[in-house]
């Protein structure tokens, strides 16, 4: 009769340990929680659309060109409806000087060129359906540069506007 005892509390301890095993404590939940989300917000910062400016502007210029707007409006459609993270829209240009034309513009560096050229295309996506609260515009010139500004490909390169969804 002992051993039938002690054999059920093991067996029954053994049968506590596997149900129990499956379990987490709230904290270890509440930690892999936080894990995941903090995991989530960083893919969303990384979600980065690049667009060299040579295929959404003539050059020097900061209206957008027919073909720019077909890339941005093709980008627009698939964000605009679910939106719900802001968009940055970042202009940036190479270190080539500004031009007398531009300048009799008032444009009289490139930061105010590429300033220009994210809040033109931050004006089309909202045209397009993006909600204008959740998307802002911020250029930065010739800093930031992704090659080197000593070759016409590397210059190419630099002029850019990279669309980047923040996290929630």
């Amino acid at each position: 009769m002992t051993y039938l005892i002690n054999r059920g509390l093991v067996i029954g301890s053994l049968f506590a340990s596997v149900m129990l095993g499956g379990c987490v404590w709230q904290s270890d939940y509440d930690a892999l929680q936080t894990q995941n989300k903090d995991l989530q917000e960083q893919l969303a910062a990384q979600i980065k659309y690049t667009v060299n400016s040579d295929l959404l502007f003539p050059s020097g210029g900061w209206e957008m060109s027919e073909a720019g707007k077909r890339i941005i409006a093709g980008f627009a459609q698939k964000l605009a409806p679910t939106q719900q993270n802001k968009l940055y829209v970042s202009g940036f240009t190479d270190n080539t000087p500004i031009g007398p034309a531009l300048a009799r513009e008032g444009v009289t560096s490139n930061q105010i060129l590429s300033q220009k050229r994210a809040e033109s295309v931050m004006q089309f996506l909202i045209s397009q359906g993006v909600k204008p609260d959740l998307v802002a515009a911020k250029g930065f010139g010739e800093s930031n540069p992704v090659a080197s500004n000593t070759t016409a490909a590397g210059r190419a390169k630099n002029r850019r506007v990279e669309l980047s969804l923040a996290p929630m």
